[in-house]
């Protein structure tokens, strides 16, 4: 059993007094600090998923329950509980026991922007859950046809402001982490473009192949073969830096847009209540797995960049990033569908 320092002195002092005495004091003492967890985790633990599956962080929450459930010797279930714009899910999370066996998996979306996108939200991002750590990222991109006659940023900016709101982006939905880089591009750079949404990714870059669309905004990872075919121009990436996987393709920042910054993170949460002992294991095990070898080389492969943290640095950054993104949903006028 743990004895904080103060009752062990304790017991010294007071050898000469009545057990009873001693186990009064023993137990008023205790009851002043929380009470440790012991042997966590002893059953399955369910790690919600808010989007369906074969998506990015659905397959980042597969690879990481998996290893969180070798590493710490209990079977770490997924549960996608997609819809609504990963709303579902997040409630379930956030209405489920504080007891360290329900853990949710979630991206930007979910929360730094559906905190003002949405009307109404059953839950705060900020108030309703204990923010284990960050996870990863990834940057978006920016693409056109070869054909368009524009190499880079600074040419895409001189000819949409040569031809306002004639042309167009793409976005894989409304809402989207994509659509609101569109409209932070379209701010920064004081230029009028259409928002032309996708039900997904595909179909937008198949109207793009076809010349429906004048550029799309996708995760990178999606567009990264056919650049490397040459059938899309990469012309930059939203991250603040450059990414491992097109590390030649420069950022918007350093394309003319300096301070411009949209990326898509991912973040471990538990709902709000959950006892300090258990994020703070959860926070250990979670770079543990993300520091792995094998865990890097595999997200490395499918474009994520690993960026672990503490609780308080991810709850620092949802703030900010809530903050950040609430003015450009404002600005833009954006309404979820």
């Amino acid at each position: 059993m743990f004895f904080p320092d103060a009752i062990t002195a304790s017991v010294h002092r007071t050898s000469n007094r009545s057990l009873a005495a001693l186990a009064m004091a023993c137990m008023l003492a205790l009851a002043a600090f929380p009470s440790f967890p012991q042997g966590y985790p002893n059953k399955p633990i369910r790690l919600i998923v808010p989007w369906p599956p074969t998506g990015t962080v659905d397959i980042l929450g597969r690879m990481l329950g998996q290893k969180l459930s070798e590493n710490m010797g209990q079977s770490v279930l997924v549960d996608n509980r997609a819809g609504a714009n990963g709303i579902i899910g997040s409630e379930a999370a956030a209405k489920a026991a504080p007891d360290g066996y329900t853990l949710l998996v979630d991206n930007i979306t979910g929360h730094a922007i559906n905190a003002t996108l949405q009307s109404k939200m059953p839950f705060d991002s900020l108030r309703d859950f204990a923010h284990v750590s960050l996870l990863a990222w990834v940057p978006d991109g920016i693409v056109s046809l070869p054909s368009l006659p524009v190499k880079n940023i600074q040419e895409l900016i001189a000819l949409a402001k040569a031809r306002p709101g004639q042309l167009t982006y793409a976005s894989f939905g409304i809402g989207s982490s994509a659509h609101l880089a569109g409209e932070l591009f379209k701010i920064m750079a004081g230029v009028d473009m259409l928002h032309i949404p996708y039900k997904g990714g595909q179909p937008a870059i198949t109207d793009l192949l076809a010349g429906q669309v004048t550029i799309y905004i996708p995760v990178l990872p999606s567009v990264v073969p056919l650049s490397k075919a040459d059938r899309l121009r990469l012309l930059a990436v939203t991250g603040a830096r450059r990414s491992s996987a097109m590390p030649d393709v420069p950022t918007v920042a350093e394309s003319g847009l300096p301070g411009f910054e949209a990326i898509n993170w991912f973040g471990l949460m538990a709902p709000a209540g959950t006892p300090p002992e258990i994020v703070g294991r959860l926070n250990a095990e979670t770079a543990k797995v993300l520091q792995a070898p094998d865990m890097r080389d595999k997200l490395a492969s499918l474009g994520f960049e690993i960026q672990s943290s503490t609780p308080q640095e991810f709850h620092a950054l949802l703030k900010s990033e809530t903050e950040k993104w609430a003015k450009v949903v404002k600005a833009s006028g954006a309404r979820a569908e």
